[in-house]
């Protein structure tokens, strides 16, 4: 008898508890209320000029695209064109090289600057407004700057041949004219990335410094044991970042070579806007941003899976 009560007052006490979920779940939500109608606004824009696109952009893949006689299914008849063009080949492998020069030649350079200027102990403010100066710089001043800085008989050059070196065209010799698109880029780009990268350096204790330097560990020591690896996760995201960055690099590509020359500066974004708005094929064109997307949504699954820790 004295089982069947406290059962009935179990099953009794049940609806209570949940009805007490429900209410802290309505005054959460009111809590919270004009926080979610704030978001509104940003999630609808987001919607809208971001994955309505895409949705947009995967759909026109698969047809023939005509603003005159209007638009015709065509399956994977783009995939098929893209495909069999040898140009796609060697565009990802002008993208893969420029990746990787932009990894050895630019990656440290924002990473070094950061932590050069963070041991400064005089003009740290003025170091910086200088370092962060050419990232805004408009890009047609920028490439016509260094077209006349790559000339043969542009500074750059002139300076050469004060230690004998002879005249070397940079931008018309296919031997250079990647390396030297990196290094126009790096030049204008490491300042912003060397913002985040000094903000880091700034975030570490000092207590952290100080205990070493107590100990007697010297500058390296400190960067090898106590900058580097308290770096490393915004390191880590802003390799991530670099690659996919570098993936959809083309307007240095196209401004200052059109992808010469002999097409060693065609990158797979460069060749999709030639599809796209020079032979006005916008269904392959389409095609070879979809595989792109493809491509840089698994690399940003992975760089959500690297740093899960962080979020």
């Amino acid at each position: 008898m004295e089982e069947t009560m406290v059962s009935v007052g179990k099953i009794q006490k049940e609806p209570k508890r949940k009805a007490g979920k429900g209410l802290k779940r309505t005054s959460n939500f009111k809590k919270y209320m004009w926080g979610y109608l704030f978001l509104v606004p940003v999630v609808v824009i987001f919607i809208i000029f971001l994955w309505v696109p895409i949705f947009k952009g995967i759909v026109y893949s698969f047809y023939n695209i005509d603003f005159v006689k209007g638009n015709t299914f065509v399956g994977l008849e783009n995939y098929k064109t893209i495909l069999s063009n040898p140009d796609l080949m060697l565009s990802i492998k002008n993208t893969l090289y420029y990746m990787l020069l932009a990894l050895i030649i630019g990656f440290w350079v924002p990473i070094a600057a950061s932590i050069a200027i963070s041991e400064l102990r005089f003009f740290q403010g003025f170091v910086r407004i200088a370092a962060y100066l050419p990232y805004v710089v408009p890009g047609v001043v920028l490439y016509g700057l260094w077209r006349w800085m790559y000339d043969p008989v542009g500074p750059i050059n002139a300076f050469l041949g004060l230690f004998g070196v002879e005249s070397v065209s940079f931008i018309s010799d296919s031997r250079f004219s990647m390396i030297s698109l990196v290094t126009m880029e790096t030049w204008q780009q490491f300042g912003s990335a060397m913002l985040i990268y000094l903000a880091g350096v700034l975030s570490i204790p000092k207590d952290w410094y100080e205990a070493a330097e107590i100990d007697g560990a010297g500058v390296w020591n400190r960067i090898r044991y106590i900058t580097i690896p308290s770096l490393k996760s915004l390191i880590i995201l802003m390799l991530i970042l670099q690659i996919i960055g570098t993936s959809q690099a083309y307007q240095s590509q196209l401004a200052m070579l059109d992808g010469g020359p002999n097409k060693v500066t065609m990158t797979y974004a460069l060749l999709t806007v030639k599809y796209a708005f020079t032979q006005l094929n916008y269904g392959a064109g389409t095609a070879l941003g979809v595989l792109m997307f493809i491509v840089l949504s698994v690399l940003g699954i992975l760089q959500f899976r690297m740093n899960r820790e962080e979020y």
